[in-house]
């Protein structure tokens, strides 16, 4: 048996059933900064790693666009909008080359999977609370920034009238 026929750990078709990868299983035990080859799903990957200049050029825009991607949603967290979802996503593209990004990513799943559990487990009335906590978190935003920046120059005039209307905002 060679050594590409071996199972490995997550990776698709390396055991168990083809094309099913579980987190569970992802060896963390190497620090290595960047995926292993036999850590490595796609064909395609694998043949840009074969040429060092390649996989650099290859590595550094991963890193780049994932990076930009993370911080975007960083920036978007605090604001209403899908902040989260877009930090996920620029860890999921930082983990596809990275081995520290999917250690985090791994993180992340562990604790909102741990929240939804929690939450799910909670009365009806503690699940209503925690959403009108929620809106209310997301309606403060929205007006604290209304209230410092004004009202954006894109909404329309029906949507202004409404928008000065509430205390604090010209």
């Amino acid at each position: 048996m060679s050594d590409h026929d071996k199972s490995a750990p997550g990776i698709p078709g390396a055991s168990g059933s083809p094309g099913v990868t579980r987190g569970p299983e992802v060896d963390y035990s190497d620090r290595n900064v960047t995926l292993d080859a036999a850590e490595d799903r796609w064909a395609w990957r694998a043949r840009l790693r074969q040429n060092r200049v390649t996989h650099l050029v290859w590595r550094t825009a991963v890193g780049v666009v994932g990076a930009v991607v993370t911080v975007a949603g960083l920036i978007m967290v605090p604001a209403p909008g899908p902040g989260w979802l877009v930090v996920f996503f620029g860890l999921l593209i930082l983990a596809s080359e990275f081995e520290f990004a999917q250690r985090w990513l791994d993180f992340g799943k562990r604790h909102v999977s741990r929240w939804n559990d929690w939450i799910m487990d909670q009365s009806m009335w503690m699940r209503a609370l925690v959403a009108l906590g929620t809106l209310l978190i997301v309606w403060a935003v929205i007006w604290g920034y209304l209230a410092l920046a004004g009202i954006p120059q894109f909404v329309p005039q029906w949507g202004e009238d409404l928008l000065t209307r509430l205390p604090g905002i010209d």
